[in-house]
């Protein structure tokens, strides 16, 4: 996966598919975040992990190759988002909550972290 860049495909059922991608980058407030993309019929989904200090309990990859597009929490929990699993663990987790809008134009940006407990507990069983 060397390519943050390229789109892979996510088949959710026979009438939907997603493009996504993982992008690292830091912010203009100088906040490292990773984000995940997802496309599909003009709309753009995002979730935006961003990092926290060291007494958040709040880790992203912040920048560096070791552990590239992972975050991780301050108990040992840890996901990589550079992984289709974990990927479509975050679309079910965001549909079953009623986050996921339905098609059209535009960008709707969601904090990951929010989704993250339900993720590393499905990710531990």
């Amino acid at each position: 996966m060397g390519n943050d860049r390229r789109q892979r495909r996510l088949v959710v059922d026979e009438r939907t598919t997603y493009l996504w991608s993982h992008r690292q980058k830091r912010g203009r407030d100088g906040v490292w975040r990773d984000a995940l993309t997802l496309c599909r019929d003009g709309l753009r989904i995002r979730f935006v992990f961003l990092a926290g200090g060291p007494d958040s309990g709040r880790y992203t990859s912040e920048g560096g190759h070791w552990y590239k597009g992972c975050v991780a929490d301050g108990r040992g929990n840890l996901l990589n988002l550079r992984e289709p699993g974990v990927v479509r663990r975050l679309v079910d987790e965001a549909g079953r909550r009623g986050l996921l809008p339905g098609a059209g134009d535009g960008l709707v940006e969601l904090d990951g972290w929010e989704l993250f407990p339900a993720l590393a507990s499905a990710s531990a069983a």
